[in-house]
């Protein structure tokens, strides 16, 4: 059994529907066993049935708390006129079995406010149950005469009345039916009006219209625990299909060798961050990185090992930016373009040439290059003043151009666009050279 504090996580669990039915094999396994099977066949058990006493608890709590209030209600108006309209004595002897309602539904109210264990739950509305149809057949009793017969024929209606709107387990119901019963039969058995034969006969007729009415609340739960079923499965479903739409937009816009964005989602985000204005918001800067001599990489080491320097040298490029606002993508081939918000030319060339030098301190080797044993990198800058109208496009042709100027320069080098080129090579300044290719 579960105590308060548990019960309520597990009513929030399942209110939420927080509970994915798809990270929880077992139960998603035994909803489709479920539902496999005949309708009237339908039992659930473990953690499905949990989830559902949980799912339907607050309305069946409302539902029993509406009910015990109208029953207290009821009972008041009906002695109120009763001593209205009864001899004094006939009404007198009504009031002390008639008082026992009140109180027994304040308390299976107050019971029913807020989620408990559920045998305390049970109990409460069991023994309240009990104390009501007993309560009622005492008016009649008390009161005697044509009294007798007519509340106890209440009684039974009262105990209908529960057993059809009470979504409750069948074992309650049944309960409280065959308390109706039972209580119907003993006060009939002392009924001096009737003969034993008749008494029995009656309890017999009604046992089979209530019998009927048990049957048709458990058919009413069955169909309302196939809905729910129904409901767990549509929703891991649709998780599932949710999860594999992430997964092909993530796959969309992934590089998949390097796990770094791609030229589409780079090309998004540029679109989103400058808008319908050309102005970038506190002003940006692009780098556009390339890998040096990669073609002769690839001829001398295989491309295993050309993969495995591009996801090194993501790698870097991604420790060497910041994460919170930076963003990275694999541009093509070799190429990475980065995207620094909020600096100036001194901040992007500081970044640029920590980029520069991290992957030359890699020690990643390159026997085909013509500058140095391992691998290297050049990067070409552009920077947009917050003030200065450019798009993306023509931010990142200036990176572009100042790239291949650095490539051109000699490579291994961070190289600034603008009226005239400067860059940096170990931190000197460089002038540009006669052209070269990548």
């Amino acid at each position: 059994m579960f105590g308060r504090k548990q019960l309520k996580q597990r009513l929030i669990v399942a209110d939420r529907m927080h509970l994915d039915v798809e990270d929880a094999p077992a139960v998603a396994a035994e909803v489709d066993r479920l539902l496999a099977m005949r309708t009237r066949d339908i039992r659930l058990k473990g953690g499905v049935k949990l989830l559902f006493r949980a799912r339907i608890w607050s309305q069946t709590a409302k539902i029993i708390r509406a009910w015990m209030v109208w029953v207290a209600l009821l009972d008041v108006l009906t002695l109120a006129l009763n001593m209205l309209m009864l001899p004094t004595a006939i009404a007198e002897s009504m009031l002390l079995p008639a008082a026992i309602i009140p109180p027994v539904a304040v308390v299976v109210v107050f019971l029913w406010r807020k989620p408990q264990a559920p045998w305390i739950q049970g109990a409460s509305l069991i023994a309240g149950m009990f104390l009501i149809l007993l309560s009622v057949a005492l008016v009649g009793v008390s009161a005697g005469g044509e009294f007798y017969e007519r509340h106890l024929n209440i009684m039974l209606f009262v105990a209908i009345t529960a057993v059809i709107i009470f979504g409750i387990p069948l074992a309650w119901t049944v309960t409280i039916a065959a308390m109706a019963l039972g209580l119907y039969l003993t006060f009939q058995l002392r009924n001096p009006s009737i003969e034993f034969g008749s008494a029995v006969a009656a309890t017999l007729f009604f046992a089979s219209g209530i019998f009927a009415t048990v049957v048709a609340r458990r058919i009413m739960t069955i169909l309302a625990q196939k809905t729910f079923l129904f409901e767990l499965r549509d929703r891991r479903r649709v998780a599932e299909l949710a999860k594999a739409n992430d997964r092909l937009e993530l796959l969309a816009k992934t590089d998949p060798l390097t796990g770094i964005a791609n030229r589409r989602w780079m090309t998004e985000t540029l679109d989103h961050l400058w808008g319908s204005d050309k102005r970038c918001l506190d002003g940006a800067a692009m780098l556009m990185c390339d890998i040096d001599y990669f073609k002769k990489l690839n001829d001398h080491l295989g491309h295993a090992e050309g993969d495995r320097c591009l996801v090194k040298v993501a790698t870097i490029i991604q420790e060497s930016v910041r994460r919170d606002c930076d963003q990275v993508a694999r541009y093509g081939g070799e190429e990475f373009l980065v995207l620094l918000p909020a600096v100036d030319e001194e901040e992007a060339i500081s970044v640029a040439e920590r980029i520069r030098k991290s992957v030359e301190d890699a020690g990643l080797p390159n026997p085909g290059s013509r500058l140095s044993r391992h691998v290297t990198v050049s990067i070409g800058v552009a920077v947009q003043a917050s003030e200065e109208a450019t798009s993306p496009e023509q931010l990142q042709r200036q990176a572009d151009e100042a790239l291949y100027l650095a490539k051109a320069t000699g490579r291994n080098r961070v190289l600034l666009y603008g009226p005239e080129p400067t860059g940096l090579k170990h931190g000197t300044l460089m002038t540009p050279r006669r052209p070269a290719t990548r």
